[in-house]
């Protein structure tokens, strides 16, 4: 694992930088199914503001508290994974973390995830990042040039890692990256074996049930009807039939070479945090970065335990949701800078 630490560590994250599971709670679907009973309720009320993009249609951002009356304070943005939204717990946990560090955070969602479909000929994907550039840049113009971090889950990690390499001068003043799928192709094969092949029918039911919303609300704006919508029965079928075609890839083996990060990650200029559990149920080995590679502005973290975004430490009476603690201890020298 690389050490790079660019600021000098504070006492908070040198007590949190280790991740300790639960006793009892080493199983990696554990791990990763915990968190939805640990933080089942938003611990805040959110703010809601929908926003217009060039193309005509609309993404929806949730605020953890009025954005005007906070437009002093340093900035945390959070983007979800596949079909995750402000209601993930990984989300409004670390925005509600954020909350009480005296940070503004938010939740852009990708179209189509915030309960009403989106309009347009295509929804969201791996390395789509044109509505991940426009948030920040008008986050910047709407409400300053205030310290800003930008954190990633799952495929809102992938998404953002090829965001920071495509925008060297992206308003990102650091960034965190979690449980990213870095090799599509790879990760797509490991999900359709042994236990994991539950957590693919889990996330097929959710991609299926958000494309017939869209088809119902919207006809015609994916390249498939309801009747081929409900014969699909693998992600990369998904993928192959309407991720790609609604968004220019010849086929899903292409979109996944065309949109993993692991060959862009180089190219990040940003200080990055990057998690990965050696046990993620979701991924294999091949998502792990050669850290040689790495320039010395990444600090990579390959954790023994943690499952696919769990991490979950504490005892069964005081459970800890470590990404809470480890990612704002993290940014802190970058956000809290003035």
């Amino acid at each position: 694992m690389a050490e790079i630490t660019p600021l000098e560590l504070t006492d908070n994250e040198e007590a949190s930088r280790h991740f300790r599971p639960m006793p009892g709670v080493r199983n990696p679907h554990l791990q990763t199914m915990l968190p939805r009973l640990v933080r089942r309720r938003l611990q805040f009320t959110p703010v809601w503001q929908r926003l217009d993009t060039p193309d005509g249609d609309f993404i929806d951002i949730a605020w953890s508290e009025d954005p005007e009356k906070a437009r002093h304070k340093p900035r945390l943005v959070v983007f979800h994974g596949l079909e995750g939204s402000l209601h993930s717990p990984y989300a409004h946990g670390l925005i509600q973390a954020a909350k009480a560090r005296g940070w503004l955070g938010v939740v852009m969602h990708f179209r189509g995830c915030s309960g009403e479909p989106n309009r347009m000929h295509r929804i969201y994907h791996s390395g789509e990042t044109d509505d991940g550039h426009f948030f920040l840049e008008w986050l910047a113009n709407q409400f300053g040039e205030q310290p800003t971090a930008a954190v990633g889950f799952s495929l809102g990690g992938n998404m953002l890692a090829c965001l920071l390499a495509k925008y060297p001068q992206l308003p990102v003043n650091a960034a965190a990256i979690v449980s990213a799928p870095f090799r599509l192709d790879h990760c797509c094969s490991h999900i359709e074996k042994g236990f994991s092949r539950v957590y693919q029918h889990y996330l097929l039911r959710l991609l299926k049930a958000n494309a017939a919303r869209k088809l119902t609300a919207w006809p015609g704006t994916l390249p498939v009807d309801l009747t081929a919508l409900k014969s699909i029965r693998q992600l990369r079928e998904f993928d192959e039939l309407i991720t790609a075609k609604a968004h220019g890839f010849d086929g899903a083996m292409d979109y996944y070479l065309r949109c993993s990060a692991m060959p862009l990650l180089p190219s990040i200029t940003q200080p990055t945090l990057i998690i990965h559990a050696q046990d993620d149920p979701f991924m294999d080995s091949h998502v792990i970065p050669d850290v040689s590679q790495l320039p010395a502005n990444i600090e990579y973290q390959l954790t023994e335990y943690g499952g696919h975004v769990g991490f979950v430490g504490g005892s069964a009476l005081r459970p800890k949701m470590w990404l809470e603690a480890r990612i704002p201890d993290w940014l802190t020298p970058y956000l809290d800078k003035q």
